[in-house]
């Protein structure tokens, strides 16, 4: 399953030791909120360097850490922040915003009803046509094939039981379930910052 492939395929750390030949494009900062934990998982609160570089200027954020790059102007040579941490904090919503992608992250990116990763889209629990409404409470994940066969009954109707009963998630459960999916980069100097289960590449 694409869930359990995800989890089980461990985050690498990219070593600091390229850093002085990085490209720039390949220097984003890990934006950490005022309490130091990270303001989004999944997707992972990245800047720029340039916007990250701008907001220190700006007074808008300290530097908890940094590459071993630097840029240069005519007046000033400074390091490129790898880590980052707002000066006020940014209170998160309470309930994230009802959005194909979130709705996917909520089911961990397979089918509710055979678990499938593949070809998704969403159904009504409750059709339409029989007074569903579209909501969290009654929209899933579900791949093409199982959509197709159930069409306009419910799952009862239809003899396919839901893997999990379809939940209004609050930001908190979306950005724990956020931290299975962790992204192909990351940096080594991100490593006390983030709690995936990750290594240091040799």
């Amino acid at each position: 399953m694409f869930q359990s492939g995800l989890i089980e395929t461990r985050a690498r750390l990219s070593s600091a030791d390229g850093d002085p030949t990085r490209k720039l494009n390949s220097c984003p900062a890990l934006v950490l909120n005022a309490d130091y934990t990270p303001l989004s998982y999944y997707p992972l609160s990245l800047w720029p360097w340039q916007t990250a570089i701008k907001a220190i200027f700006l007074d808008r954020v300290d530097v908890v850490a940094s590459y071993d790059r630097q840029v240069h102007s005519p007046s000033l040579d400074m390091q490129i922040p790898s880590v980052i941490a707002l000066k006020q904090y940014v209170k998160p919503s309470e309930f994230p915003a009802f959005t194909r992608f979130n709705l996917f992250l909520r089911d961990r990116f397979s089918c509710q009803y055979c678990g499938s990763p593949h070809h998704l889209t969403f159904d009504h629990v409750v059709p339409r046509r029989l007074g569903g409404v579209t909501s969290w409470e009654n929209i899933v994940t579900a791949c093409a094939p199982c959509n197709m066969k159930k069409g306009g009954r419910t799952p009862k109707q239809a003899h396919m039981a839901l893997q999990v009963p379809p939940i209004r998630p609050t930001s908190w459960q979306l950005q724990e379930r956020g931290k299975g999916f962790p992204p192909n980069y990351l940096h080594e100097t991100w490593r006390d910052w983030l709690y995936w289960d990750i290594e240091l590449e040799e």
